[in-house]
Order: C-alpha cells, then sequence, then structure tokens
C-alpha cells in the first residue's frame, strides 16, 4: 500500500509539472518575452489580412516578387517533407532542368549573359537529338514516367488524350493488343503512345496551353502544339544541354534549384536573391512606369537592409525572408498588375 501511494503521488506530481506548470511557464516567458514568434510569426498586408507566417514558405508566382526554394511539400505546412529523390534518381535531375531551362545564361563567347532559352527553341524546332528525329517521342520513350506524370501535372491533359484517343481509335486498339492485361487503358496507359504519335503528327511541337482571345475581349485556354515557351524551355532542356555539352553556362546559386529538408524555408540567400533582381526590377519598373535604374537600386537597397546571416553573421551565407521581402514591395509599388 505504501508503494501505491507513493507512486500515485509521484505519478500525480509529473502530470502536475509536466502538463500544466512547464506548459504555463514557458507559454508565460513566450508571450512575455517573445509575443510576435510564440504567436507563429504572423504578418499582414498593406490591408491589414493575415497573409502568412515568416516561418513557413509560400509559393509566388508572379515576376513582381522574388520566389523561394522549390518544395518538396508543395509549400504545404501540414506536410513538410524533402523529395528524398537520390542523386541517380532522373526525376531529380529532371526537376532541377525545368528550373534551369528558362533562367540560365552563357558565361562567356558572343552570347555572355544571354538567355539560354531560345536556343533551346530553336534546336527544338528543328526536331533532332543526337542525330535521330522526333525529339518528343524520344523524351517519352527515354522516360515513361515523365510522360505518364504529364497526365497528371493539369486538369486538361488527361481530357485532351482522352480525346486524342477517340480520334485514333486503330492506334489504342493495336495498344490494347500489345497490352492484353489492360483491356480499358486510362489517359496515363496511352501517354508514352500519344507522344509518339504526336511527336510524327506535329514535328517540332510540344502539346502545351495555348490562350486564344475571343470576341468580346474574353480568352479561353487549351491544350495544342506549342514550337516555343515555358514548357520547352524547361522541359527539353536537359536534352539540349546533352546535345551541347560543350557549352559554358552560368552557374546558379544552389538554393535556387534544391529544396530543403522541409520544403518549407522561407529564406534564401542574398545571391539567390540578387539573381532573381534584375527580373523583379524589370517588372517592377513597367508596373510603375518608374526609370529601370532606380527601381533596381530601390529593390537592392531593400534586399541589403533585410539581409541577415545566422548568430548575428558570425556563421553562413547573408539571407533574406522571402515573404518580409516581398510584402515590402508590395508596399512601397502598390500591387501587381494583371
Amino acid at each position: 500500500m505504501n508503494n501505491l501511494t507513493k507512486s500515485l503521488w509521484l505519478l500525480g506530481s509529473t502530470i502536475v509539472i509536466c502538463c500544466l506548470i512547464y506548459p504555463l511557464v514557458v507559454w508565460a516567458i513566450g508571450q512575455t518575452f517573445f509575443p510576435f514568434t510564440a504567436n507563429g510569426s504572423m504578418v499582414t498586408g498593406p490591408d491589414g489580412k493575415l497573409v502568412g507566417s515568416l516561418q513557413i514558405a509560400q509559393p509566388f508566382t508572379k515576376d513582381e516578387y522574388f520566389q523561394p526554394r522549390p518544395s518538396a511539400a508543395s509549400y504545404d505546412g501540414s506536410a513538410s517533407a524533402s523529395s528524398t529523390l537520390a542523386a541517380s534518381n532522373y526525376l531529380l535531375r529532371d526537376r532541377v532542368a525545368r528550373m534551369l531551362g528558362p533562367i540560365v545564361t552563357y558565361a562567356s563567347g558572343p552570347k555572355k549573359g544571354q538567355l539560354v532559352a531560345p536556343d533551346v527553341e530553336a534546336w527544338f524546332q528543328q526536331d533532332r537529338y543526337q542525330g535521330n528525329p522526333h525529339i518528343v517521342a524520344q523524351w517519352a520513350d527515354n522516360h515513361n514516367e515523365l510522360a505518364q506524370s504529364w497526365v497528371s501535372a493539369d486538369p486538361t491533359h488527361a481530357p485532351y488524350i482522352t480525346d486524342w484517343a477517340k480520334a485514333h481509335k486503330a492506334e489504342v486498339a493495336d495498344w490494347v493488343k500489345q497490352n492484353p492485361g489492360t483491356p480499358q487503358p486510362q489517359a496515363s496507359d496511352l501517354a508514352v503512345m500519344f507522344f509518339e504519335n504526336f511527336s510524327k503528327e506535329y514535328p517540332g511541337k510540344f502539346p502545351s496551353a495555348v490562350t486564344t482571345q475571343l470576341l468580346g475581349g474574353k480568352s479561353q485556354t487549351a491544350i495544342g502544339p506549342v514550337a516555343s515557351g515555358s514548357d520547352v524551355q524547361s522541359i527539353f532542356f536537359d536534352m539540349w544541354r546533352q546535345d551541347h555539352a560543350d557549352a559554358d553556362l552560368a552557374n546558379v546559386p544552389g538554393d535556387m534549384v534544391t529544396t530543403s529538408g522541409s520544403g518549407l524555408d522561407p529564406h534564401i540567400t542574398l545571391q539567390n536573391a540578387e539573381y532573381q533582381l534584375d527580373r523583379v526590377a524589370s517588372k517592377w519598373a513597367t508596373d510603375t512606369k518608374h526609370d529601370p535604374s532606380q527601381v533596381r537600386t530601390e529593390i537592392d537597397q531593400i534586399l541589403q537592409t533585410d539581409a541577415f546571416a545566422p548568430l548575428g553573421g558570425l556563421v553562413g551565407e547573408k539571407m533574406i525572408n522571402v515573404l518580409q521581402v516581398n510584402l515590402e514591395l508590395t508596399k512601397r509599388y502598390g500591387a501587381p498588375q494583371g
């Protein structure tokens, strides 16, 4: 009985200390000395509405804003995760290549400082890779998983392949004969065959979103064959690079194309921000009709002011908080156009 009493006292005191006193002490210290951080580092926009936390990354797609590191968790605060892709996994190479295609520049030669993207498009339109025709078909044949993932990348892709299948019943019937275990193939099952056929019907083109203007000022977006644009620049950059291995390309900041362990890192290096500076400044100058050089100087000053390094600058590279800087841009220049 004596041992039972002591055990119950120990259990009770442990519950009171760990579940009541300790949390209250920590809460009191946080609310007294670090109220902003303790409450999630939540910030508001110019209109006074909450826009997010300075501790969790969120996507910014407009050119007026600095963009965070890529996220394997799709910037979902409830699904923190890394990509877990090994260096030998082609999906990792493909993801990095897609980010590089539209932004990488030449490091030397007559085109020094110019974007590689226009040359990727011109090479793609010639429709030859490693000396063989039909670039899109080769891409789909060599990387089945990428062709299949294209189907689920956008809600309009699967219906486009379904419509294609209805117009190519003979090809689909032949595919079913070769794959008797799939008598009713879905769009993803037909992805590789679709791209093989598409490459022959539309050489030097790729299925992508095309926006057309309708009467009354309205617009309509649908999938159609394109020979240029961000899809061509990103998806086929790696194949272009293999065909142009001797091209001297400029390096980009590592954190611009790599995910963090959590997928929610709210910071980027100052070097990364400065790499994006020309794009951001140019877009704001166009929106505000201000002098581009003046706008660039103003935004660079914001970066230099907000930049910090861990432990008061004792270790690590200088970083900026993406959300914080983008909020300052909005406060200074207003909301982006469009």
